[in-house]
């Protein structure tokens, strides 16, 4: 496997269960490299989205599931600190675009201070919402409906609002379930190219099933299967030279 010498993101054999004796994440091992963006793939089903999810804490909102091992950010177990804390500091992005749609899209961005019950004044609101609506390349589009509800944004716009939303919280680890799936081709090639800009300053894991993507974007590949970390290598290097035959099957197509 694939050693980084200094991982923002680390799993150490991790498992997630859903029900007692069925591991739908089964002892994962790896390491996350900084500022670089790290895809994970596999056909339906495999545990790439349960992994990802439990990095967020996100498993926590059902009673039965239960994960073991240890999940490091910047050498903290991640697992034992207060959820609201690892939320902040690991941002999500969802399948499909879900800005709240009671709240205007200013209030959209500044969702995560509002809900946490952390007071800002109003230049300071102002500013986040500015910035992080340009660092998703979206202030100029919506600068003059700032007031309007988020849902009358379209998908890809959507899409943004809900990144610009994450960045808010300045999160280290940027988590991304499908990001672009439910998006047409032009409003994904926006949100691809906008997470080639936020590697600057993020650490961005992505989950996608589109392999072209994958190829695209990312520094990094995962191939799950059925539960456990097949490969893991640079992308190009699995693209092009896979070490183990299910990954070649899966990239070329013959499942998943």
């Amino acid at each position: 496997m694939l050693h980084i010498d200094n991982p923002i993101l680390e799993f150490k054999d991790v498992s997630v269960s859903y029900t007692p004796g069925k591991n739908a994440v089964n002892q994962v091992s790896a390491s996350i490299e900084r500022n670089k963006i790290t895809a994970i793939m596999g056909p339906s089903g495999c545990g790439k989205s349960t992994l990802l999810r439990a990095v967020n804490r996100m498993h926590e909102l059902y009673p039965d599931i239960r994960i073991t091992g240890e999940i490091l950010i910047d050498n903290q177990n991640i697992l034992t600190m207060n959820p609201m804390e690892v939320r902040r500091i690991a941002g999500m992005v969802f399948q499909r675009p879900n800005p709240f749609p009671t709240m205007s899209i200013y209030e959209n961005v500044i969702a995560g201070y509002s809900l946490n019950g952390i007071r800002l004044s109003k230049k300071e609101k102002d500013e986040l919402v500015e910035t992080n609506l340009k660092n998703v390349g979206l202030w100029d589009e919506v600068k003059d409906a700032l007031l309007k509800k988020g849902t009358f944004l379209s998908g890809g716009q959507q899409q943004r609002l809900c990144i610009a939303r994450a960045l808010a919280l300045k999160p280290e680890v940027l988590l991304m379930d499908e990001p672009t799936s439910a998006l047409d081709p032009i409003a994904t090639n926006r949100i691809e190219e906008l997470l080639l800009e936020l590697k600057k300053d993020y650490t961005i894991v992505i989950v996608t099933h589109n392999m072209g993507q994958a190829a695209r974007i990312s520094d990094y590949s995962m191939f799950m299967y059925l539960g456990q970390l097949v490969e893991y290598d640079e992308t190009q290097v699995m693209f092009t030279n896979p070490a183990d035959s299910r990954t070649e099957e899966y990239l070329s197509g013959q499942f998943g």
